[in-house]
């Protein structure tokens, strides 16, 4: 691809990011897409076939960068409890990388009526699916190893997903409550800690050192 295609292509995805964060798909018009990238309409078509086609490009790019971030995370050598730290740590960092990404995979808008976008829905929830269950297996790998009590990992893991959302959410209020990177680093940390002090068997709770 020359470089003036690369700079159309790439105008587009970023002018797809900033409108389908506002709004649904069927809401939004292929020549505001074009207009809000500086392109022609015909630019649209014949780097991405349709508008579903650029949508579906940008959740992609989404999905891609939660799986490179997420692979660190998951990294083989560390054990269970590391991982699942890791894992809040890491998932800070793509929302710091990429906070049109996250908010995307976190709190989608409504697919809309039609079947583009129904089938890029169920596409974003496999793939974040696919990602809590790398959480679910190191809780469970924890509990065979003996070192985490006997819970259920899929709900433990939805309990952390939901959590960690939720206070990565404050990092973009409005107002006073809005927390910093280093606020949200530590409320993460604060309620990995709260869970993971909970699973640990025995008296390892109080000799992790956390």
């Amino acid at each position: 691809m020359d470089r003036r295609k690369e700079r159309t292509v790439a105008a587009l995805l970023r002018a797809a990011e900033e409108v389908f964060r506002e709004r649904s798909a069927d809401d939004v018009t292929v020549e505001e897409l074009a207009e809000r990238a500086g392109v022609a309409v015909g630019s649209i078509y014949n780097h991405f076939g349709s508008k579903a086609g650029l949508q579906a490009a940008v959740v992609e790019h989404a999905l891609q960068a939660d799986r490179d971030f997420m692979d660190r995370a998951y990294a083989s050598g560390t054990t269970p409890l590391e991982r699942i730290y890791a894992a809040a740590e890491e998932y800070l960092a793509f929302y710091l990388a990429y906070p049109d990404y996250f908010r995307m995979l976190a709190f989608p808008n409504s697919p809309g009526q039609y079947q583009a976008g129904q089938e890029l829905a169920d596409r974003l929830a496999r793939s974040v699916d696919e990602q809590n269950k790398r959480l679910v297996a190191a809780l469970r790998q924890g509990i065979e190893a003996g070192e985490l009590r006997e819970v259920d990992p899929e709900e433990v893991a939805t309990v952390l997903w939901a959590a960690w959302n939720g206070i990565i959410s404050l990092g973009w209020r409005p107002d006073r409550l809005r927390h910093d990177e280093a606020e949200l680093r530590r409320l993460l940390r604060v309620a990995t800690d709260v869970v993971g002090d909970g699973l640990l068997v025995g008296d390892q709770q109080s000799s992790t050192g956390r």
